[in-house]
């Protein structure tokens, strides 16, 4: 699942993308901050394959993104498009009708509003959610007990699945084995705590995201992010 992220804010757009792979963290996410950026990586697409899916500002310098869009559909007609529009412009959102655009989102894009967009993408194309009927039970764990102590041991237990057979299962569904699955989904939250609870010991966003260790979580973030939980939080809070 290609998605393709088109905003001139920077921060707009690493926001955009963090909610995406929050929800969403196999899908592969390419991101432009102009418009001729975007149609570049669409044409560098199209020799291996297509987006199925754009999230765009609407307003850019140079060009809108009604003309991008049209751009966009005209290399790959079969990508659906996701309008976001920093003011309700009810003139754009008529003429994106025309364009077929799944939805429009107002900024500040509110995470709920976004995920909503998305989950109407994959019933409309249900060949895009790829997990099967178990995978995605066992998703559904992570993300509700993902504080937890979680093992995948336990789970199939739960579901009444043989061990090896879900292990290899997942593996094959979602491309990572359970337990990578499960600590980039933990950093994921922790990156979002980090900000918003910037008074909050390195401790405790460790432990309220299932770690038991500040010291293995530490290590697990930098490893992931680049950088350690506390860099992170002076590069992001202001």
């Amino acid at each position: 699942m290609n998605i393709l992220i088109l905003d001139d804010e920077p921060i707009e757009l690493e926001q955009l993308e963090f909610m995406v792979h929050l929800h969403y963290p196999t899908w592969n996410i390419y991101k432009a901050l102009y418009a001729s950026e975007a149609i570049g990586l669409a044409e560098e697409m199209l020799g291996r394959g297509s987006f199925q899916l754009a999230l765009m500002d609407i307003k850019l310098p140079g060009m809108n993104g009604l003309e991008v869009a049209t751009k966009l559909k005209a290399l790959m007609p079969n990508m659906e498009i996701i309008i976001i529009s920093a003011f309700q412009n009810f003139d754009y959102a008529k003429k994106s009708i025309h364009l077929k655009v799944l939805d429009y989102l107002v900024k500040p894009v509110i995470e709920k509003e976004l995920i909503g967009a998305l989950q109407n993408f994959l019933q409309a194309h249900p060949e895009h959610d790829r997990y099967s009927e178990v995978i995605s039970e066992v998703i559904k764990l992570v993300k509700k007990h993902y504080k937890e102590p979680l093992k995948l041991a336990s789970i199939a237990e739960n579901l009444h699945i043989n061990i090896s057979y879900l292990s290899r299962l997942f593996r094959e569904e979602v491309g990572v084995n359970f337990s990578d699955y499960l600590l980039h989904y933990r950093i994921e939250n922790a990156k979002k705590l980090l900000i918003q609870n910037k008074n909050w010991t390195i401790l405790r966003v460790a432990e309220e995201c299932g770690f038991n260790s500040q010291h293995y979580f530490s290590n697990a973030f930098k490893k992931i992010v680049s950088c350690t939980p506390k860099e992170y939080r002076n590069k992001k809070v202001v």
